[in-house]
């Protein structure tokens, strides 16, 4: 089932997810319902807090969006290693809307989790999978890619966020 997303400045977005203990078949649906909302969103990764959720689980799939063929589960997911060396890329967010903005991030990242079957997981990533990791986990921790940009671009965007919400009420007072 497709989720509504959760948008900025959305309370949910700012704070640190909780541990998850025992995978649940509710787990299990969340999990799924995450992948099609991502999917229906044309969206390479999504975090838990995204739809309101406030566990530690994420689903990424860096293989679309015309293929969707590897899609990962990853409950807990902690970043155990990053490489000194870091890239600078483009990105976005589901829920921050209208907004693209360049971040830096760790080139390589180690990260260990637990699947939907309870393995152990250990990924090494470098390049977008890397990245999509990164900003992800953000999420568990209540940070969003906009935290990492000048506050002036922030302060920018947050004035934006404010019309629009303005806009909305205004609407829907009329």
């Amino acid at each position: 089932m497709k989720r509504q997303l959760t948008y900025y400045p959305d309370p949910v977005l700012a704070r640190r997810a909780e541990e998850i203990g025992e995978i649940t078949p509710e787990l299990r649906a969340l999990a799924d319902d995450m992948a099609e909302t991502m999917y229906a969103n044309e969206g390479i990764g999504l975090a838990a807090p995204q739809v309101g959720e406030g566990v530690r689980l994420v689903v990424i799939d860096i293989s679309g969006p015309q293929i969707r063929d590897d899609l990962r589960v990853l409950v807990n997911p902690v970043i155990t290693a990053r490489s000194q060396e870091t890239v600078e890329s483009e990105e976005g967010c589901l829920s921050v809307r209208n907004y693209r903005a360049s971040v830096e991030r760790a080139a390589q990242v180690t990260v260990q989790a637990r699947g939907l079957d309870g393995q152990d997981l250990t990924i090494e990533a470098d390049d977008l999978l890397a990245i999509c990791l990164q900003h992800e986990i953000d999420h568990l921790d209540g940070t969003l890619f906009i935290d990492h940009i000048s506050r002036l671009k922030r302060s920018l965007y947050d004035k934006k966020v404010r019309k629009w919400a303005k806009q909305k009420e205004k609407a829907l007072s009329a």
